[in-house]
């Protein structure tokens, strides 16, 4: 049976914030635990495939690789850090003081079981990329400038002014966090004095006042897939913007879009275009030449082909992103193409030949006397 997409089995975007994905797994993990349905084969099935896609999704270089390559990257090996078919029900799958734990240390700032510091982590970054059709079907490599806080060259990122070095806040003693009593429960939440950090600047650089962050545009080649489109993300993990103070960056995502092409529109792995052509090829037949991303290629157009007639060339479309071996087709619709600055001679040979056409009848133009019996039927119908 063929995986479902991870982000579609955790319900989010492939945008989704890693605050948020967390969140999604949470819910469904909570719901679907096994100690919760002990006799629910299905849900133990849906627990282990949302703790599958949370694994994946939630380590930054599984994901960019997942993103790239789909199911395909981890077919042979685990998904996850206990293996894609490394979950056991019950009490081996991960109890409900896991969940809680994590839960109760992102609302007041520490584990269950207090005491642990969180690392301060940087924003995420999002850069609009526009690319033509070519460039998305064959891949490229874009060099691009992103404007973002990085860390301070002068203090490394400390803060605080060469030669000196943050001290330990003396609030939480260096862990970061503090308890508070609230009624019956006694909970841990961020510093106030350091923000979590557990150190404070005394000896401020000068640079960038003692934030370990200044503005920055940092320059970066961006090597695109082939075969991406309209939405798809790249994501490089940690050139998103600094956390300061030694903390870990955050992720930039590169969001494609799609310039407009002159001659095909793009729908997946397929492409479309239209083409204008002569009534008399239509009528009589021919060969005709159409575009194509690698070149021209010879259409055969049979006798009586009607406007509005596609034509399916197979493989001529677009190389699936995750799989470079699927690649879509190119649809040719046939519009015709009606003469226009006629000479005197051109319009007697036409009104010629429509006298011919109309003199046969049904046997030259079957639709338009199907339509005309249509007409006549719901006209009657009218009187009556």
């Amino acid at each position: 049976m063929a995986k479902r997409d991870y982000y579609e089995v955790l319900g989010v975007s492939k945008s989704v914030t890693e605050g948020d994905l967390k969140k999604a797994y949470r819910r469904l993990a909570m719901k679907h635990h096994p100690d919760r349905n002990p006799d629910s084969e299905e849900a133990e099935i849906k627990f282990k495939e949302a703790k599958e896609a949370y694994e994946v999704l939630s380590d930054a270089e599984k994901r960019a690789t997942y993103d790239q390559f789909g199911h395909a990257a981890f077919e042979g090996g685990s998904a996850g850090r206990g293996g894609a078919g490394g979950f056991g029900g019950g009490a081996g799958a991960g109890g409900f003081g896991d969940i809680f734990g994590d839960m109760f240390g992102d609302i007041f700032g520490g584990g269950a079981g207090g005491g642990r510091q969180r690392q301060r982590r940087g924003a995420d970054l999002r850069y609009n990329l526009s690319l033509s059709l070519e460039e998305a079907v064959k891949g490229t490599e874009v060099n691009i400038t992103v404007p973002r806080m990085s860390d301070c060259g002068t203090c490394s990122g400390s803060g605080a002014k060469p030669g000196s070095s943050p001290s330990q806040c003396g609030t939480c003693n260096g862990q970061g966090q503090v308890r508070i009593q609230q009624g019956f429960f006694s909970v841990q939440q961020a510093c106030p004095q350091c923000h979590g950090s557990g150190s404070v600047v005394t000896d401020p650089c000068n640079d960038c006042h003692g934030q370990g962050r200044i503005k920055d545009n940092r320059k970066l080649s961006v090597k695109v897939p082939a075969g991406v489109d309209e939405g798809d993300q790249i994501r490089l993990s940690g050139e998103g913007e600094s956390a300061g103070g030694g903390g870990v960056s955050g992720d930039l995502y590169v969001s494609v879009s799609l310039k407009e092409h002159p001659i095909f529109t793009r729908e997946g792995v397929d492409l479309h275009c239209n083409v204008p052509i002569a009534y008399s090829v239509l009528a009589l037949g021919g060969e005709l030449e159409v575009p194509t991303l690698e070149g021209r290629a010879k259409l055969k157009v049979p006798a009586g082909t009607q406007s509005g007639n596609v034509f399916r060339l197979r493989g001529k479309g677009v190389k699936n992103v995750r799989d470079a071996s699927f690649i879509g087709d190119l649809y040719c619709a046939v519009d015709v193409e009606t003469p226009v600055n006629l000479t005197k001679r051109q319009k007697e040979l036409l009104q010629e030949l429509d006298d011919t056409i109309r003199e046969g009848g049904r046997k030259h133009n079957p639709q338009n006397s199907s339509w005309s019996d249509k007409i006549k039927s719901f006209l009657d119908d009218l009187v009556t």
